[in-house]
């Protein structure tokens, strides 16, 4: 696409020649103007739900000075998140470490902080606090549904409020994340899961999304995930995972039919509906 200045060379705004402009040649082009009516129409928003009421807007340059002001509130957050590390640091450490947390699958423990622990999760509080599982320094706990890394990512997270970067066996990690968030009260977590499943979800994992967003009664991811099984119906029914998924998860797979027939019925009973209807009991 060609720079605005070039289509409309008088833009006091975009045009490399706006220094020399004068009123009344003080007008913008299309593209500066949809940018503006977009920038005010969403600081109107924020003023009319209440955020920005002692500042009534009064033009561009409250839009600039609001933008300015968020910019220096983002860095202040990324200064406070670099802050945090520090505490990630003292847990790969070890440091003054007081409890030592197993994971499922015989992996090795992993050394961690039985306050912090307590103040992240009222569950596993309640499981340090009790008298049948509280344990002392020297022991342990145990969160048997999470391997090695799994469990490292977890206690990561407890730890500084983020989870890594791009991993290896990223989907099938941010499943167990998602369902030991559920168990262990972590919502925070559990929203970061289902954001980065979301980001990913597609034929060849959509009953595997379905089947954790079940089991944790995640309503948005459970929603997306039948979307996505209906649109790609033929797909998934072939695939090697449906027959093992149908086995154990009958509930759904009726929850699929009905999502199918509502599809069918609103789309007014096309052949190609028909047709990813006959594929389930073909199966």
């Amino acid at each position: 696409k060609e720079p605005c200045w070039q289509v409309a060379m008088d833009c006091c705004i975009c045009s490399p020649m706006a220094s020399v402009f004068r009123p009344p040649r003080n007008s913008i082009c299309a593209s500066c103007y949809d940018g503006a009516r977009c920038m005010m129409g969403f600081l109107n928003q924020l003023e009319s739900e209440g955020q920005n009421e002692s500042n009534p807007i009064k033009g561009l340059s409250t839009a600039f000075k609001w933008m300015k002001e968020k910019e220096q509130k983002e860095q202040g957050l990324m200064e406070k998140l670099e802050f945090l590390e520090g505490f990630v640091v003292a847990l790969r450490d070890a440091v003054h470490t007081d409890i030592l947390v197993q994971p499922g699958g015989g992996g090795p423990p992993i050394a961690a902080h039985r306050a912090l622990l307590a103040a992240r999760s009222e569950i596993l509080r309640t499981v340090l606090s009790s008298d049948e599982c509280k344990a002392p320094a020297s022991e342990s706990i145990s969160l048997p549904e999470l391997d090695h890394e799994a469990l490292r990512c977890f206690l990561e997270f407890l730890y500084r409020g983020s989870l890594p970067k791009e991993e290896e066996e990223e989907g099938r990690r941010d499943r167990a994340l998602l369902l030991a968030a559920d168990k262990y009260d972590v919502p925070l977590l559990k929203k970061e899961c289902e954001g980065r499943m979301l980001g990913a979800l597609g034929p060849s994992n959509a009953l595997d999304v379905l089947e954790v967003a079940a089991a944790c009664s995640s309503e948005r991811l459970r929603r997306s995930a039948m979307s996505a099984v209906v649109e790609h119906a033929e797909e998934v029914v072939f695939s090697g995972r449906y027959e093992g998924f149908a086995l154990g998860n009958a509930h759904l797979c009726v929850e699929i039919t009905r999502a199918l027939l509502r599809e069918r019925r609103d789309r007014g009973g096309d052949d190609c509906e028909e047709k990813k209807l006959l594929l389930l009991g073909g199966r």
